[in-house]
């Protein structure tokens, strides 16, 4: 017999979105993910959302819990961000209703000031506490993706948070402009990975190593189809240059990223001698969402 579904939850993204279904003991009944994310519904978030409990056969009396764009000014409902003095734990404590939508509610992002510097996250802060609650604890997280983000959490607090805009500055230079030519073809090529992750710890400007990706093609010193997978880990080697004696001084670091993402990320950290210890995403989340569904 099939236990009921006692939650939906989604991962709304600005590009994609993942729903995740689970019990009353926190098993996945049914996974889904699609390109419906922010951009792409155009702000009929209510009427996408009806769209996907008819998907996935789901009564209208099942709880929704969102996290991610669907809380920014351009996504369903604006949610303040939560100050990073906030622990995790607290974060069901804070889940926002909806307006208008019975039975929804969104959870809120962090808001992280350092020294004058500020950084914000949505949608990454539900894995973050997934990952403490399967009692992974403090140390150093990294969760890859469009605008990848380095997180250090002591005693359940963010204490350090970092975000990167590798996925997006690599879909950019991969789309059009000096280096897109060189991109379009290729295929991984673990040496030019490492190529590119040791260029990176040199301290030279990224702008610069970047041009110097054209510059080893055009004066003979590398195949053209090593481009991609060097400006690759000159992008992600460049996270690990920044964050070297700062997030980086816990070992292992902690990686939540789903496989297309984890691969490049681990290899670098590997290449560059760090340990990494991999925590399913997925399995964060719908740990999380189990822990947040106490307050619905």
């Amino acid at each position: 017999m099939v236990a009921p579904a006692c939650l939906l939850g989604i991962d709304w993204g600005t590009s994609k979105r993942r729903a995740y279904v689970i019990d009353a003991a926190g098993h996945c009944l049914r996974k889904h993910e699609d390109a419906q994310g922010a951009l792409a519904i155009a702000g009929r978030f209510a009427a996408s959302l009806q769209h996907l409990r008819d998907e996935l056969n789901l009564s209208q009396h099942v709880p929704v819990l969102m996290s991610g764009m669907v809380g920014s000014a351009s996504g369903w409902q604006e949610v303040a961000y939560l100050d990073s003095s906030v622990p995790l734990e607290r974060l069901a404590q804070t889940l926002v209703p909806v307006s208008g939508a019975p039975g929804c509610f969104i959870v809120p992002g962090y808001c992280h000031r350092d020294q004058g510097g500020i950084d914000v996250m949505r949608g990454e802060e539900t894995q973050l506490l997934g990952a403490w609650l399967l009692g992974h604890g403090d140390g150093c997280y990294l969760l890859p993706g469009t605008h990848s983000k380095w997180v250090e959490l002591s005693g359940g607090l963010i204490v350090r948070m970092t975000t990167f805009m590798t996925g997006e500055l690599f879909a950019t230079l991969q789309e059009r402009g000096t280096l897109a030519a060189l991109m379009g073809g290729g295929i991984d090529d673990t040496e030019a990975l490492r190529s590119g992750a040791i260029r990176a710890q040199t301290g030279d400007t990224l702008s610069h190593t970047l041009f110097e990706a054209r510059a080893r093609v055009v004066a003979g010193d590398a195949p053209a189809g090593a481009t991609r997978s060097y400006v690759s880990g000159l992008l992600i080697g460049s996270e690990f240059a920044a964050q070297h004696g700062r997030c980086m001084a816990h070992v292992p670091v902690r990686l939540l990223a789903a496989a297309g993402l984890s691969t490049p990320y681990r290899d670098v950290a590997r290449l560059l001698g760090y340990a990494v210890q991999s925590i399913d995403p997925d399995q964060a989340y719908c740990t999380a969402l189990l822990g947040l569904m106490e307050e619905l």
